[in-house]
């Protein structure tokens, strides 16, 4: 059976491509952004009558309400949200005014709140439904200059965690993918923001936007791929509950969880030890489960799992994570 799709940020990116990714599965896209005419164009060569387009800021609860209304009454339903909607505002945490990072806040974050919070009661009611929340690399790993997006990423993969759930009891089921560098428009100039002001204790190591702009326009990721492999996930009935998308994601991914090892290895001995390196013994964690119990447990389950290449392990989530790589080519998922 087709599914009705509604995708934020449907205008570039992530966004149209799995927008593009949905239709030529035959499925129905309801694809929302700030600029109709951006949109259209953008799935120019695609439209049908099984795309309907709606006008959308994900900033405004209100209008989140209404394009959910206007997708009920183009298609009676919804099966699969895809909250991509979002933008980057880099530079040094100092140099970025309040109303920065409200702003960039008020969309990369309380955007996903508003249009699930308009969602859910038509998936709940329905007893089924997909959540795909996009949110980013930087929602696992802290980069410099992405202290602001970093913080509403971060958020967005606890949200997607937390609602998960609260919701799987309706038979709605809500992945976060973490994609890495992909060619879309997140640093072109005239959608990327950087501070507005300038400490001169930074003017040294150069300005963000000379750091970040030059990688504009040559990411390796290919956003097409990414919205196929979000039309299988769509597809599965246990998808995955985070997605590593790209390469450089899976690398940087192992990065950090090597460096967590080494920490946990200097500050906690060896694993079947209690935490008293840290202050915490058994009587600070659960009575049927000291510290050092808990330890001995999480190496276990992770040295357990089932051999993947590559194999990730993302030690902040305490689970598996799924990771793009080979995703497409060889049709394989793996599940966390």
């Amino acid at each position: 059976m087709s599914k009705v799709w509604f995708i934020t940020g449907a205008g570039s990116g992530i966004g149209a491509a799995t927008a593009r990714a949905a239709l030529g599965a035959g499925d129905r896209v309801v694809a929302t952004g700030r600029n109709p005419d951006k949109i259209r164009n953008a799935l120019r060569g695609v439209a049908s009558d099984r795309l309907a387009v709606v006008q959308l800021d994900v900033a405004d609860a209100i209008q989140a309400k209404a394009a959910v209304d206007k997708a009920m009454e183009a298609f009676g339903r919804i099966d699969v949200l895809v909250n991509n909607a979002g933008y980057s505002l880099l530079g040094n945490f100092e140099e970025l005014t309040t109303a920065e990072i409200d702003g960039l806040i008020s969309t990369n974050l309380h955007g996903v709140v508003h249009v699930m919070r308009a969602v859910i009661p038509v998936t709940r009611k329905q007893r089924s439904g997909k959540i795909i929340n996009v949110s980013s690399l930087a929602g696992i790993i802290g980069f410099k200059h992405c202290g602001a997006y970093s913080a509403a990423k971060f958020a967005v993969e606890g949200l997607s965690q937390s609602v998960a759930q609260e919701v799987a009891q309706f038979g709605i089921i809500v992945t976060a993918v973490a994609p890495g560098f992909f060619r879309t428009d997140l640093l072109d100039d005239q959608n990327a923001r950087y501070g507005s002001s300038t400490i001169d204790d930074y003017a040294a190591e150069g300005s963000a936007k000379a750091m970040w702009s030059g990688y504009n326009g040559k990411q390796q990721g290919d956003p097409a791929k990414l919205g196929d492999a979000l039309v299988k996930i769509a597809g599965m009935d246990n998808p995955p509950k985070q997605f590593l998308a790209g390469s450089d994601a899976v690398v940087q991914a192992q990065h950090e969880q090597h460096h967590l090892d080494q920490s946990d290895r200097a500050g906690r001995g060896h694993p079947g030890q209690p935490y008293e390196k840290l202050g915490l013994g058994s009587s600070d964690c659960a009575a049927e489960q000291p510290c050092g119990q808990f330890y001995e447990q999480q190496q276990r389950a992770r040295f357990d799992a089932p051999a993947v290449v590559p194999k990730v392990l993302i030690r902040v989530a305490r689970r598996p994570a799924v990771a793009m790589a080979d995703f497409v080519a060889k049709d394989s998922l793996r599940r966390s």
